[in-house]
């Protein structure tokens, strides 16, 4: 009769081992081969293995930063009110009115822009009072003016700040009288 207790018994435990061999071991490894994978391959928090690259070449917490603020929703801030300033064109006067927003990615630089609009207002208003009429007048010189807008905004908040921040400057509406 001991004998069949310990056929029994044996069964039961080879079974509890095969089900754990063949169930739940190759189950396990698959999570955590694809977690590893998910991980090293940046999808997960905290992992890519582009950050331990940057660090072993010199690359500094900026270049991080950049990554993962570029996959940020843009955020578009409006600069107002608008600007109307007037220029002289072959002895008449004339008058501009531009109504700009930035566009940026990083959640801080709404308010470094708030903190510092003064400047940021006082420069663009010498730019834009600075134009000519023939200058302003194509395509070409608005995208001239536009793109010296963005340099103004950016230089402005790279010395206060430290940081540019702004991706681009565009203007919502644009008249000339």
């Amino acid at each position: 009769m001991a004998d069949d207790d310990k056929n029994q018994e044996k069964p039961k435990g080879s079974m509890v081992t095969k089900i754990l061999l063949f169930g739940v071991l190759p189950l396990m490894t698959a999570i955590v081969l694809v977690v590893g994978g998910l991980f090293i391959a940046g999808v997960l928090p905290g992992g890519g293995g582009h950050a331990v690259v940057e660090e072993e070449h010199g690359g500094g917490e900026d270049e991080d930063d950049g990554e993962s603020i570029a996959g940020l929703p843009a955020v578009y801030i409006p600069i107002d009110p608008a600007f109307v300033v007037n220029f002289a064109s072959q002895g008449r006067a004339r008058f501009l009115q531009i109504t700009v927003e930035v566009m940026t990615r990083d959640p801080m630089v709404p308010e470094y822009i708030a903190q510092h609009l003064p400047v940021i207002r006082n420069n663009l208003m010498l730019l834009f009072s600075s134009q000519t009429y023939d200058s302003v007048n194509t395509l070409e010189g608005k995208e001239a003016l536009r793109e010296e807008a963005l340099s103004v905004i950016q230089e402005i908040l790279q010395e206060e700040t430290g940081d540019a921040g702004v991706e681009a400057v565009y203007f919502t509406s644009f008249v000339m009288q």
